[in-house]
């Protein structure tokens, strides 16, 4: 077996350098736990950025893998095959008769179901307005991908210098901000995108006015609301859909990470009215909705029903965040917590990138994002237990105490 230098300064000679890594190799993983290739064992706070709801090597998934595999993995959008129906089915179910939520369509990332979102919401907004109505509203802060659609909707200069020109018709408005929404939304408008939760922007949520004040001004200028439920859905904030926990419903909404279980599967969801403006042609992929992936995806689901995930969630996911509001109390160097269930994070007044390197040490995995932002995606099975060996280390981590109040 190659050593970790060797496998590193591989990957620097024949890899772009698109990745700032972690000094480990990871060989294998079991329940909540990720190994190294010298056998180290790590408790894994980061799932794959959310993709690994399951935790790693989960035996049903495993077994379903197997059989499907040795049967049929792909034959292409121009056929049939038996689980793409079921999967859009038990979808737009979970998303509830109530949403309106009719028609699904498959791909193989959260960033071409943006696209995609973005696409439907162009043709429906053509056929409600005309060519001018076309413009698209998005939130700063807010990240949807890296293609140049999803990148245009993406409000974080860091992500989009170096690209531009990207898509022109986008007006962005701040997180919350009533008055900017409402100046940024008329008659040309044909979307309002945005995520319920900023993930990659630190676990920022939008209020429930807010978004109740997008859904109002979708339904008064004939708009597609669409909310990226990449990483804050299909379970992650306790309930299905991130919508059912604010209570407001979108016309069209985007999911992928933890879908299939790694592997790659996304999808988006839309109202009737929405989904009948696209014809045959118009749009379509070549891996997304596979019978590998779609098998997996509804193994999935039924998983997460069956095991009763989303009680978990809850349950620990409040264990979470009291134990994270306790490191404010105690450290100087955290501020706030913000997030809930198995979405959250910790605001830092230090660097978070030097935390999560000392966790590797440690054996427990961490992600940072925004620079000062510790972020939890953890699986959907972690325990209380699990969670008290992360605020033991991160607790360790932090240093230097609060002083008490005079």
């Amino acid at each position: 077996m190659d050593t970790f230098e060797q496998i590193a300064e591989r990957e620097r000679q024949f890899l772009l350098q698109t990745y700032n890594r972690y000094p480990i190799v990871l060989a294998r993983g079991k329940g909540v736990f990720l190994y190294d290739i010298n056998e180290k064992r790590y408790l894994d706070f980061v799932s794959g950025l959310g993709v690994n709801a399951l935790g790693h090597a989960h035996p049903r998934i495993v077994k379903a893998i197997r059989e499907q595999a040795a049967k049929l993995v792909h034959v292409s959008n121009l056929y049939y095959h038996e689980y793409q129906g079921p999967l859009a089915e038990k979808l737009c179910a979970l998303a509830g008769s109530s949403s309106g939520m009719s028609r699904a369509f498959f791909s193989i990332s959260g960033t071409e179901a943006i696209e995609g979102s973005i696409k439907l919401a162009r043709l429906a907004g053509h056929r409600a307005g005309g060519e001018a109505k076309c413009r698209l509203v998005a939130l700063e802060g807010s990240y949807h991908g890296r293609t140049f659609g999803a990148l245009s909707l993406t409000g974080q200069d860091k992500h989009r210098k170096g690209f531009e020109p990207l898509l022109e018709d986008v007006t962005f408005v701040k997180q919350n901000d009533l008055e900017g929404l409402r100046a940024a939304v008329n008659d040309n408008t044909c979307a309002i995108v945005l995520e319920p939760i900023f993930g990659e922007g630190g676990i920022h949520e939008c209020s429930v006015e807010f978004l109740q004040e997008c859904r109002t001004l979708a339904d008064r200028h004939r708009v597609a609301l669409i909310f990226d439920e990449i990483q804050c859905g299909l379970g992650r904030t306790g309930t299905m859909f991130a919508f059912q926990s604010f209570g407001v419903i979108p016309d069209i909404v985007a999911i992928a990470k933890p879908i299939a279980a790694g592997l790659p599967l996304g999808a988006f969801i839309a109202k009737e009215e929405f989904a009948t403006a696209i014809a045959p042609g118009q749009h379509g992929t070549t891996f997304g909705g596979g019978p590998l992936a779609c098998r997996i995806a509804l193994e999935f689901l039924a998983i997460v029903e069956e095991e009763k995930l989303l009680e978990n969630v809850n349950k620990v996911g409040a264990y979470l965040q009291q134990e994270l509001k306790g490191l404010v109390e105690k450290r100087a160097a955290a501020i706030a917590v913000r997030g809930r269930g198995f979405i959250q994070g910790i605001q830092l007044e230090i660097p978070a990138r030097p935390i999560v390197d000392a966790g590797l040490a440690e054996g427990v995995l961490f992600n940072s994002t925004q620079d000062t932002v510790v972020r939890f995606l953890p699986p959907f099975q972690m325990e209380e237990k699990h969670i008290d060996r992360g605020i033991r280390v991160l607790n360790k981590l932090l240093g230097k105490k609060r002083r008490a109040a005079a």
